[in-house]
């Protein structure tokens, strides 16, 4: 899975959304996701809003590994 297919499938979900996707093997990625939509959420809804955008694609083959940090701008 390429690192702007993350970012474009996240950017679908979450509009207004800054995301920044990367990976050193292919199969084991990261991310940083700043949206104004987190502010007061939860961590948690943070995350689970990011993983829904991924849908099925999350912990398959294509994305075996996420490491996931959200943020609300400074």
């Amino acid at each position: 899975m390429e690192v702007e297919e993350i970012e474009r499938l996240i950017i679908e979900a979450i509009p207004d959304a800054k995301v920044k996707a990367q990976t050193e093997d292919g199969r084991h990625y990261q991310a940083v996701v700043i949206s104004e939509t987190f502010r007061g959420m939860p961590r948690v809804r943070q995350h689970q809003m990011v993983y829904a955008a991924l849908g099925e694609k999350l912990g398959s083959d294509e994305l075996h590994a996420f490491a996931l940090t959200t943020k609300t701008p400074e």
